[in-house]
């Protein structure tokens, strides 16, 4: 009978195994660098945004409305004054930008 070559080489080549998952730490590597780690830098840059919020701070919703904070109500909820007396309750993480921040009051 004839014998291929697969079985008649002999078992052994550990150093083939690591060279052969090597792209695919490379891969996960750059992935890494290039895409989760500035989005995880991005996400705690908009938390600590949304938790300097202040009364008379202007602010950017996402859905593109321009007010004014008017009063910061419990840890995720913020009212938001758009108009002469038009207010409205929106969730402080949809906040996506705050235009001019207001100076804290001098304590006495």
């Amino acid at each position: 009978m004839f014998a291929t070559p697969a079985y008649a080489q002999a078992a052994g080549g550990g150093a083939g195994a690591i060279g052969q998952f090597l792209p695919l730490i490379l891969i996960f590597a750059i992935m890494y660098f290039l895409l989760i780690r500035p989005q995880q830098k991005k996400v705690k840059e908009h938390r600590a945004m949304v938790e300097a919020l202040r009364r008379g701070d202007q602010v950017v919703t996402q859905g593109g409305l321009i007010g004014k904070v008017t009063k910061v109500k419990d840890e995720n909820e913020v009212e938001v004054e758009l108009a002469e007396g038009v207010k409205v309750r929106v969730v402080q993480s949809t906040i996506a930008q705050v235009l001019s921040k207001t100076e804290p009051a001098e304590k006495a």
